[in-house]
């Protein structure tokens, strides 16, 4: 069997809930193995291109589309592109030489992962939803291994190779401290924080319910607000919205590890990443799912949330007519939050990048043992 160093080839693109993943799944292996050759392929227009070199890793640039779901003309050129980034991803392969080639999701993991089984490479790919997209629904039937965060997935995949090990988050959001997260933000001892986000770019309808409810929000003396905007609202919220004292209007939260410490209450979206880090962080939650995603796949996300006791599940179509009221009753249950937040720890995997990367590296030693052979 070769001794050289662990070879391993990431893929996963376009949002934050497939880099990321991918991220510190990396992160874990080169933890493991700090002598392990790892390096991303990934689009150079999305979030991938910036987040993956930050990160320190090498980014090889895939051409890859998805399907537009509306009558679109890019459409016509899909059939180019992928046989163009299926191109470039066998010469990737066969360039690299990966052990193993690990997928997060994301349209651009479909060429990559396809052209590593081609050659004959093991494949490992993780599922962030309840309800797997596309890509992995196809590639899940070719991979040795598959990690899923929710049970509910097991219904889209081969459940025979199939572990529920929860979705990777980031190490600094279990360290924080709560004590010097609410200093940080300027909190009296006694004072509920309710944090709301809807992405790093925004959600309109999140913005839209708290600027109508940001009267009752506030109206409690102890409540203080952090609301992260989005960077494409944020100037337009700055500026029709006053000034409070209790009110804190931001378009992007930096230390998120601080957020969530400090929060008594989160308002937000139920993307899959967000929802592990919730569960990590033992955060409690009012879920908002996105109705524009794929197969709705947030509100399979913040049902499983809500089953389980970690989260309340508020739709969009109520959102704006119930937002005041659903956060007023749960600052002043102090009991069910602090139920929510033992029911999100109990579903927390703060473990899952090591879980998948110690599996990654046993995927590595069977590639290396069979070619022995």
């Amino acid at each position: 069997m070769s001794d050289r160093a662990p070879h391993i080839l990431m893929v996963g693109g376009g949002t934050g809930g497939h880099v990321y993943p991918a991220i510190a799944i990396a992160d874990a292996v080169r933890a493991l193995r700090p002598d392990a050759q790892i390096v991303f392929a990934g689009t150079q227009d999305r979030l991938e291109a910036r987040a993956v070199p930050e990160a320190g890793y090498a980014l090889h640039p895939i051409t890859a589309q998805g399907i537009q779901r509306e009558l679109s003309a890019s459409n016509l050129l899909l059939p180019l592109r992928v046989a163009q980034g299926l191109m470039q991803s066998w010469r990737l392969v066969g360039a690299l030489d990966p052990d193993v080639a690990v997928g997060t999701g994301g349209y651009v993991a479909g060429p990559v992962l396809l052209a590593a089984w081609l050659r004959g490479r093991p494949l490992l790919i993780q599922e962030q939803n309840a309800y797997a997209g596309l890509t992995n629904r196809v590639l899940a039937r070719l991979a040795s291994r598959i990690h899923l965060a929710f049970s509910e997935a097991k219904d889209w995949v081969p459940a025979e190779r199939a572990t529920v090990s929860g979705n990777p988050t980031r190490r600094a959001l279990r360290e924080a401290d709560p004590s010097e997260a609410r200093a940080a933000f300027g909190l009296p001892e006694t004072a509920k924080l309710v944090l709301v986000m809807g992405g790093s770019l925004g959600s309109a309808a999140i913005n839209g319910a708290v600027k109508q409810n940001l009267e009752a929000l506030l109206e409690r003396p102890d409540v203080h607000v952090v609301w992260q905007t989005g960077t494409r609202y944020y100037d337009d919220i700055i500026d029709a919205v006053d000034e409070h004292p209790r009110l804190r209007i931001v378009e992007y939260v930096d230390q998120m590890g601080a957020a969530y410490a400090a929060a008594t209450l989160v308002v937000c979206r139920a993307g899959a990443l967000t929802c592990s880090e919730l569960t990590v962080t033992g955060t409690p939650a009012v879920l908002v799912p996105s109705p524009n995603v794929t197969a709705d796949h947030q509100t399979k996300n913040a049902r499983s949330m809500e089953r389980a006791g970690a989260a309340a599940l508020l739709p969009e179509t109520t959102l704006e007519a119930r937002l005041g009221d659903v956060v007023a009753e749960l600052l002043e249950d102090r009991d069910t939050l602090d139920e929510m937040a033992a029911a999100a720890q109990a579903r927390a995997r703060p473990d899952a990048a090591e879980t998948i990367a110690r599996d990654v590296l046993a995927l590595v030693d069977r590639y290396r043992t069979t070619n022995a052979q």
